[in-house]
């Protein structure tokens, strides 16, 4: 099992970052792992997703209808998918207030068959810096609509 552990200070309070990422349909805007989701961030939902194949890389991607595992407006979003043996991962986001900023912790378990194949070295290199990068594209989204 791999861990990918991720963090950002974004000045905007925890409610305003929740609306941005509670909007699936908006994802494609914004999100360059996340490209396409349809659905509510309500606690058992399943939402259909799009997202980028960060194992493979290049262009390909991962059709897949994910179960919200986690919904608290202003506090967590997180979603879990697998494919029966070979992959299960829970990704989310966990808002903490810090004054007029709000500290996200952005994270994902992997685990399966599939993930246990992958070195720390592959997650760091192909799947660490895409993470980062969302933290960015969400620190840019809540900026531009504040």
């Amino acid at each position: 099992m791999h861990q990918i552990r991720t963090e950002v200070v974004i000045p905007a309070s925890p409610d305003e970052i929740w609306a941005v990422l509670a909007d699936f349909s908006r994802y494609p805007d914004w999100n360059p792992l996340n490209l396409q989701a349809r659905g509510e961030a309500r606690l058992g939902a399943r939402v259909p997703m799009v997202f980028r194949n960060l194992a493979l890389g290049g262009d390909a991607v991962v059709r897949q209808t994910v179960r919200i595992v986690a919904a608290e407006p202003g506090r967590e979003l997180a979603w879990a998918g697998h494919v029966p043996l070979l992959f299960a991962g829970r990704h989310g986001f966990l808002l903490t207030p810090r004054g007029r900023e709000t500290h996200v912790l952005h994270t994902e378990i992997l685990g399966g068959l599939l993930a246990r194949t992958w070195s720390r070295d592959k997650i760091a290199r192909d799947f660490v810096p895409a993470y980062e990068a969302v933290n960015v594209a969400l620190a840019a989204r809540v900026a531009a609509l504040i």
